[in-house]
């Protein structure tokens, strides 16, 4: 499916990259850019930057780069079309029909095939749940108090012991084992044949935000292992993307989320009337759940199994839902285990009042870690402050900082002014050590990458000050030329920034990555155009990362890096070609660089 350039240039200019970008990560505005916990993998320190002038995000941990329409893709785990759809509607666009592919109409195809099938197995598992042989299955539903209204609310069904029948049932509807292998359903085997991956377990069908079945979970009704099952990961599956309940909660018209275990936590909430309830996907709380929350909802409450298990996993999680700029706080369940333990031993008003009388992260936090120790021993109770004052140092701002230093003062015991000063030394301590061995690290993923070689870096420095700054192209462009830039992914970004320059007055670098069919050399050309530009000038022509960038700094940096990249390519051309009259342009062309001197306008 194709789209103009100019339909896809009005959505992109209708979603503000930071405005996107916010409804997924936290944000915080660091000079002229913005920083955040990276979404796509794992980190404690930001090192996630969107730039609300470039339009683009790049990551310094992961490398992930791109523009609006790349972040979507890669968060929502959606093609192009799909992420250019969202973003139309999300900005309240229309968009006209346009014909698909024979390629896009065959991934369509397969979509929707892979859709109908997860939507005839739900029927399946359902119809067999209410047949004799799944009396177990049924009498174990039941006996965990679920009504028939429920289960048929959640599609709860039962995969019978035969191995077989719902592959049977399938080829019966003339699915071919084509798509039957993409839904995750079965096992083929050459020896032993085709089989249910699924057998004698209460089915789960997992939905997605849109009310679609994706996948599904089982619980086993024999001593086999494993208890619970998942499907794996599809075209349409991402276990880390997903949440048990989300159709529903999504709908429930409150402000919060309470976040569970597991689906019959999930599913004997809503029954009881907490229908903002939803669970991750049999693992941890991902980051991608967390952010899909976000979208939603500003708080969650956390109602984990109240055990030792339990209380890890909120630990867990906790980070994971402040990095996402949700709110969390944490609902005491003891001396019951789970939320469904409780209500039919207290009833739905004292989960209620659960609720309302929920902890905060923090405070939840200090409690834990207060049984760790001895407080009526004074050396305990030292390294216990000192624990504490370690979390509060990560509040950023100084006002809820003092107010949490009052508040655990006052609760156990501490000075005010003596555990304030505490918390001011360890952050000042961490500043200070933090900055020295951030640019160390830093220094040493520039030299481990090879976008970031000896060859490269200066041409990738280039290219971005040329796509920010129309008055140093103008000076440039009399030496260096788009040949110059000898690898080929840059020599055809180079080429395109050259065009816009010429056709446009004006570079619009955020437009050149989408130019590029293959995803990988998109983020390639994504991570030349989102340099960190000061920081590189500054690392590798100033004094430190630390100083100003001076106008004389900026000058030593152009004419070194134009002079290198200039020189790389001449070195190149005369190590590969024998003709005459190139030689003697080389040889020109060097002596002309012996006089380089570029001068910058004043900022």
């Amino acid at each position: 499916m194709v789209y103009s350039n100019d339909i896809k240039e009005e959505v992109r200019s209708r979603n503000d990259i930071v405005d996107v970008i916010s409804s997924y990560v936290s944000l915080k505005r660091s000079g002229s850019n913005y920083m955040g916990l990276c979404p796509f993998h794992s980190e404690k320190s930001p090192s996630f930057s969107v730039s609300a002038s470039r339009q683009m995000y790049h990551c310094f941990g992961c490398g992930a780069s791109g523009d609006v329409f790349m972040f979507v893709e890669q968060y929502e785990n959606y093609s192009f079309v799909e992420a250019l759809k969202f973003l139309a509607e999300r900005a309240g666009m229309e968009l006209p029909a346009i014909e698909m592919s024979p390629q896009e109409k065959m991934k369509a195809s397969v979509k929707q095939q892979l859709f109908e099938v997860q939507k005839l197995a739900a029927g399946y598992y359902y119809y067999m749940l209410h047949q004799p042989q799944a009396k177990n299955a049924y009498d174990y539903l039941t006996g965990r108090g679920l009504s028939e209204e429920t289960i048929k609310k959640f599609g709860l069904g039962y995969s019978d012991a035969g191995g077989q029948g719902l592959y049977k049932y399938l080829k019966s509807k003339n699915y071919s084992d084509e798509i039957l292998k993409q839904a995750g359903l079965f096992t083929f085997d050459e020896k032993k044949g085709t089989y249910d991956k699924f057998w004698n377990r209460v089915m789960f069908p997992i939905t997605n935000a849109n009310n679609k079945v994706i996948a599904f979970g089982g619980r086993v009704m024999s001593d086999a292992k494993p208890k619970y099952l998942n499907s794996p990961e599809t075209i349409l599956f991402d276990k880390s993307r997903n949440l048990f309940g989300i159709n529903y909660a999504r709908t429930s018209r409150k402000n919060y989320f309470i976040v569970c275990e597991g689906y019959m936590d999930v599913i004997s909430l809503h029954q009881a009337g907490f229908t903002s309830a939803v669970a991750p996907l049999g693992t941890a709380l991902t980051p991608l759940q967390a952010g899909m929350i976000k979208r939603y909802v500003d708080t969650v409450y956390i109602s984990f199994d109240s055990d030792e298990a339990g209380v890890k996993a909120a630990l867990r999680a906790i980070p994971i839902f402040k990095n996402a700029g949700l709110t969390a706080k944490v609902i005491n369940l003891k001396p019951y285990k789970d939320p469904d333990e409780l209500i039919k031993a207290c009833g739905v008003e004292e989960y209620e009042k659960r609720i309302e009388e929920a902890i905060g992260s923090f405070y939840f936090e200090t409690q834990v870690e207060s049984t760790r120790y001895d407080l009526k021993d004074p050396e305990e109770k030292m390294k216990f402050i000192r624990q504490v004052a370690g979390k509060l140092i990560t509040f950023s701002e100084e006002v809820e900082r003092n107010i949490y230093c009052d508040a655990v003062a006052d609760r156990y015991g501490i000075d005010r002014k003596e555990m304030k000063r505490l918390v001011n030394h360890l952050g000042a301590t961490q500043i200070s050590q933090g900055s020295s061995g951030k640019e160390k690290m830093h220094s040493k993923k520039v030299k481990g990458n090879d976008s970031d070689s000896a060859m490269k870096l200066p041409q990738r420095i280039l290219l971005t000050w040329l796509g920010d700054d129309v008055t140093l192209f103008e000076k440039v462009k009399k030496i260096i030329e788009p040949q110059d830039f000898k690898d080929e992914l840059y020599n055809k970004a180079a080429a395109i920034l050259y065009k816009q320059y010429e056709e446009e007055g004006k570079a619009t670098p955020v437009r050149i990555p989408g130019m590029f069919e293959e995803g990988g050399e998109q983020e390639e050309v994504a991570r030349i155009f989102t340099t960190d530009l000061k920081g590189e000038l500054l690392r590798n022509f100033g004094q430190d990362s630390d100083s100003e960038l001076t106008k004389e700094i900026k000058e030593r940096a152009i004419n070194q890096i134009v002079y290198r990249v200039k020189m790389q390519s001449i070195e190149d051309t005369l190590r590969s070609s024998t003709d005459f009259d190139v030689v003697k342009k080389c040889g020109q062309q060097k002596k002309e660089l012996q006089n380089l001197h570029i001068t910058l306008n004043a900022d």
